[in-house]
């Protein structure tokens, strides 16, 4: 009957650990319940899968390493408790150098595998494209965004179109009463996002793309990625930058290729064309914004 008891104890939990095994068979969960992802585990751009797999692996091989370290300290403080009639200290032992040399080369092997595939990853998502489809400079600003559209090249750019957002507002119950600022991305094209800020540093954050970068005055960061889902994206700023630091979203729209071209068609019928990257900048004289000094002046 003992036996019997024991053995119902073992496979409870096992057949909950099966349950857990086979439910991750699902996109939603073998994507760590991560956003980015469509019920047919589609993704948003080309590196979201990558980024997913980085983080479910990192938390698998951790969850591992909780449960063997929970299961051996439960068994010693099992294995060795006092029993009755028993007193005294138990009989103590150290420098055990198997146990050591294992406490040792264990965590390092760990470390140096999450330092490995973290860097994989990352020389991945850092590298950028020579020859974009399309390049966008999107300008953080208290608290708000402008986007310019610079065709495929952002440092010489051809017949630029532009946005210039404004701060989300909200009623009394926060719900947002006007339009947030909106970039627009064409499906299934390489795309590099100049990232610059106005006047102090921001944080460029598409919550589905599971990637952000940060923005500074008088300093270009670039992004490289290629949506692959139709859809729109929330975004906002991951970096406290001031008051209403939770207003600063914006909205991401990935289109079709000829949407894409009707939306910059519609911008220049607009005449909101030319170059606005540095003519609105808060610090007109911060090294490294281009603004020109005055006579008799230097920037430094």
């Amino acid at each position: 009957m003992r036996v019997n008891r024991r053995l119902r104890w073992v496979a409870l939990p096992l057949t909950i650990a099966s349950a857990v095994a086979l439910a991750g068979c699902s996109p939603t969960t073998a994507n760590g319940f991560l956003p980015g992802f469509d019920e047919g585990g589609g993704q948003a751009t080309n590196h979201t899968s990558m980024i997913a797999g980085l983080w479910t692996t990192s938390w698998i091989v951790v969850l591992a390493v909780g449960v063997i370290t929970w299961a051996l300290m439960g068994w010693a403080a099992i294995a060795y408790r006092r029993r009755k009639g028993q007193s005294g200290l138990p009989v103590q032992l150290r420098y055990n150098m198997p146990i050591e040399m294992f406490f040792t080369i264990a965590p390092v092997i760990l470390v140096l595998g999450f330092f490995a595939f973290t860097a994989r990853d990352q020389a991945i998502l850092e590298t950028q494209y020579e020859k974009p489809d399309v390049c966008i400079t999107a300008i953080g600003k208290q608290w708000a965004w402008d986007f310019q559209y610079n065709g495929d090249n952002c440092d010489d750019p051809q017949d630029p179109v532009w946005t210039i957002g404004v701060q989300a507002q909200t009623d009394a119950q926060g719900n947002i009463t006007n339009e947030v600022p909106e970039l627009v991305l064409p499906v299934n094209k390489e795309v590099t996002l100049q990232l610059e800020s106005r006047d102090v540093i921001h944080s460029f954050w598409i919550v589905d793309f599971l990637y952000k970068k940060d923005m500074y005055p008088g300093r270009e960061n670039y992004w490289s990625f290629t949506p692959t889902k139709e859809g729109t994206f929330v975004g906002k700023c991951a970096e406290l930058c001031g008051q209403y630091h939770s207003m600063m979203l914006f909205n991401v729209k990935v289109v079709s290729d000829s949407e894409y071209q009707s939306y910059i068609a519609s911008l220049k019928a607009k005449g909101q064309t030319g170059d606005i990257d540095d003519a609105l900048d808060r610090q007109q004289n911060a090294p490294g914004t281009g603004a020109p000094a005055a006579e008799g002046e230097h920037n430094n």
